[in-house]
């Protein structure tokens, strides 16, 4: 949203810099994403000053051409001019030897000391288009007598640069969307007052175009206001208009359209102008059309109209969709000679639909869907038509018809003052908290020596509950102002209860970004698939065989997307569900939440350069793992698991509790499915790992300051001995310095002992109050192999 700042000088008297309202706005919740300097004129008419010609004579060698003396203010300029109406005594706008004048039309050029038919020029006198002010060209611009000789173009013209605010508004400050809007949390954070525009001027002339007003649908429109205005005359907008609108990026139209784009602009409220003398039957009926209906908008485009899409019609066929778009022949046109002024309040979520429907984003339906003023409405349409007769002309002819049955009422809100010190972290004073509601437009209307009973004004839409008027408050009364502690008590730890939502969404982000895909399966299965039917919940009137039974476990499910799958030719597979199973035991029901992942086929697919790799068990563990990392739970213990479902598989546990089971599915499991390759499954206890979440504690510490050291051993041992037998006798050698054990090599063959394999292992030892010294490590090293070889057999191989 772009904001003058010359634009709020109307409505509140600033002296800060731009800079300074910069990071008054930031500060207060509107951050300025961009500041940007805009000159009045290209160039600024900077170099430019006001000249008095002393003399003008014919220049000798050419009969268009004449020779001035010109006093610039303490230097005496000689000036070959070509204009027809220069003469001695005028003071006019000289462009100095150096200067860059930027024409209304061409490139600029830098104005240089020359000769002209053998006579010498020292500026240039120049003409309305020469500098950018204008188009005319029939001579030198002649100034007033008054102005003063040597002083700057510039300040003759009266040009003020401008700045503008790029500020990136958020959905919930519709209230802000205005030079009024962003002016008033300027006004509410300097102790400032707010000066609204003046319509008093305005008055009814005559009622000589009256026309009715029905609004069928007062849920969608609320309040509607209008009025005509009679014998206007539809032209360009003076200067200062198109000046006002070009300088925020809106393309001046006409007077007419200008003064709409004006009011919506200045004060947040949208406005159509219809052309009077087109609307049949002279009668504005704000209703709904029938489904498909066809209306064409003001950009040419037919479109169906929804049954919900809000429009103001005549009384024989559509006009404008309602707080979004015109109709190609609502609009106002140079020959409109009579107006009807619509200013209305619609309903948010009514224009938001409408206007996503149609996929149409203009600057009302930009406010209108975020929320708008609905006691701005009169106001707007009032100082609308007094704008519309100075720069139209025209008499107000009907009176102003405001239909408003059920008016908006304000938000009752109650504070407690304990509740606005806990939430800001700083005690603030009554007296201050007061201050600022009252300068948020927020009314008090009780008061106790708790807290205070408020009501807020419909405008700011987003504040209707304590935490939000809190939320006001912090923000007048500034962040910056409340202080840093020395010290911040806060914990890392995850809640005692963690959301389910939360938990879920995070690792199926972390899925997801690991090419797994999200697969939703019915809860509904087959009885052959339950190896136990009397812990099955039966369907008392199932609709087929295949739908018999409540699932008691995700395998099955995710096998049968997995033979889908593959029977069309895709076998390289990731997937993952969030889902539930269920198991009757006499009469009591259990609902447990898992989460299965099945990975199958190629991990990386045959290339050039490569070959096809298949998903191994490894990687499994490794997406497991990669699961509970980011979960932040640890601490379990790792042992081979026992499953009928499963061929080889490994458990991790909390106690006697199994976390998650995964392995390779069983031969005779893949076959109940029609699944032809091998598949690897994964099951969670979902709910047991939001109650892990929960007891976990987190742990941080400081980087170490010393490097850490590896070293490798190479073992014989056993084939039933396991990696985490190895790892937890190599850990009681020294807990303090072995931070990880690793094995990086694993060999079975003929070349090694009947029932023995070779294992290589990494140990990475740290010290982490000192550097480690050879001598150290070697004797932790030398009693990791003493461990392993007196308690696991094993024989360090050189």
């Amino acid at each position: 949203m772009k904001i003058s700042y010359n634009w709020l000088k109307q409505y509140i008297n600033i002296t800060q810099t731009p800079e300074e309202i910069s990071q008054i706005l930031t500060g207060i919740g509107l951050e300025v994403e961009s500041l940007e300097k805009v000159l009045a004129v290209p160039g600024g008419l900077e170099g430019l000053v006001i000249g008095y010609v002393k003399e003008c004579v014919q220049h000798p060698n050419a009969d268009r051409l004449r020779v001035t003396k010109v006093d610039a203010g303490g230097q005496e300029l000689q000036i070959v001019c070509g204009a027809i109406n220069v003469a001695a005594g005028q003071k006019v706008v000289v462009a100095t030897v150096g200067t860059t004048v930027y024409p209304t039309a061409g490139e600029p050029f830098k104005i240089n000391k020359s000769k002209i038919r053998g006579e010498v020029s020292e500026g240039m006198i120049c003409a309305e288009d020469e500098i950018g002010l204008g188009t005319d060209h029939a001579g030198i611009m002649v100034l007033d007598e008054n102005a003063e000789i040597g002083s700057p173009a510039k300040a003759y013209f009266k040009l003020e640069d401008d700045y503008v605010f790029e500020i990136g508004l958020t959905p919930n400050r519709a209230d802000a969307a205005s030079h009024l809007g962003t002016a008033r949390e300027i006004a509410a954070y300097l102790k400032t007052k707010i000066e609204l525009p003046d319509n008093a001027s305005f008055t009814v002339q005559n009622l000589v175009l009256p026309i009715a007003v029905e609004v069928e649908d007062p849920k969608a429109c609320p309040r509607y206001s209008s009025l005509t205005i009679s014998g206007i005359e539809v032209k360009d907008s003076p200067d200062w208009l198109k000046q006002k609108l070009s300088v925020i990026g809106v393309r001046p139209i006409n007077n007419i359209v200008d003064v709409t784009n004006y009011v919506l602009h200045g004060l947040g409220q949208p406005m159509h102008a219809f052309d009077a003398d087109t609307i049949k039957g002279n009668k504005v009926i704000v209703k709904t059309c029938a489904e498909g209906t066809v209306f064409k908008t003001l950009d040419g485009v037919e479109r169906d109209l929804s049954a919900d899409d809000l429009m103001i019609c005549n009384a024989e066929e559509p006009m404008t969709i309602a707080g979004v778009f015109g109709g190609i022949n609502s609009g106002v046109t140079h020959q409109t000679k009579n107006i009807f002024l619509e200013s209305a309040y619609f309903d948010a979520v009514s224009v938001r639909k409408t206007a996503k429907r149609h996929g149409l984003k203009t600057d009302a339906s930009f406010r209108y869907e975020r929320g708008t003023d609905p006691g701005i409405t009169v106001f707007a349409l009032k100082y609308a038509a007094v704008l519309i007769q100075q720069l139209a002309g025209g008499t107000v002819s009907s009176e102003v018809s405001d239909l408003y049955p059920a008016p908006v009422a304000f938000f009752i809100v109650q504070i407690l003052y304990k509740n606005v010190h806990r939430l800001i972290g700083k005690v603030i004073s009554v007296e201050e908290i007061k201050s600022i509601l009252t300068a948020l437009d927020i009314k008090i209307t009780a008061e106790t020596e708790d807290g205070l009973s408020l009501e807020v004004p419909p405008y700011r839409v987003d504040v209707t509950r304590e935490v939000d008027v809190i939320e006001e408050i912090l923000r007048i009364y500034g962040y910056n102002n409340v202080e840093i502690p020395s010290q911040i008590r806060a914990s890392l730890n995850n809640a005692a209860k963690p959301d389910k939502d939360v938990v879920q969404n995070q690792l199926a982000d972390l899925l997801s970004a690991n090419g797994f895909n999200e697969i939703l399966c019915n809860s509904l299965t087959k009885s052959a698939y339950s190896d136990n039917l009397e812990t099955a919940v039966k369907i008392l009137n199932p609709l087929s065989s295949d739908l018999d039974v409540m699932r008691q476990t995700l395998l099955y499910s995710g096998l049968e997307v997995i033979a889908y799958n593959q029977n069309r030719k895709y076998p390289n597979l990731k997937l993952y569900e969030f889902g539930k199973i269920y198991h009757q035991y006499q009469e009591k029901f259990s609902e447990q939440h898992r989460l299965s992942l099945f990975l199958s086929g190629s991990d990386q697919p045959e290339q050039w350069n490569q070959k096809e790799k298949l998903v191994n068990f490894y990687q499994v563990k490794a997406v497991v793992d990669a699961l509970l990392k980011r979960a932040g739970v640890n601490n379990l213990v790792v042992e081979e698991a026992e499953s009928h479902l499963l061929d080889y598989s490994l458990s991790y546990k909390s106690g006697s509790k199994t976390l998650v089971t995964f392995g390779a599915v069983a031969k005779k499991e893949l076959k109940k499915a029609d699944v032809n390759q091998p598949v690897f499954f994964v099951d969670f206890d979902f709910d047991l790992l939001l109650k892990q979440i929960g007891r976990n504690k987190i742990v941080f510490q400081d980087i170490p300051k010393f490097p850490s050291v590896k070293r490798d051993l190479s073992l014989l041992i056993d084939e039933q001995i396991t990696f985490n037998q190895l790892k937890q006798i190599a850990l009681k050698a020294d807990r303090k310095l072995i931070k990880e054990v690793n094995v990086f090599d694993v060999y079975k063959g003929d070349k090694l002992p009947e029932g023995k394999k070779s294992y290589a292992l990494n140990f990475v030892l740290l010290d982490e109050e000192k550097t480690l010294t050879d001598k150290a490590i070697d004797a932790v090293m030398q009693k990791v192999a003493f461990n392993l070889q007196k308690e696991a057999g094993a024989e360090v191989r050189k």
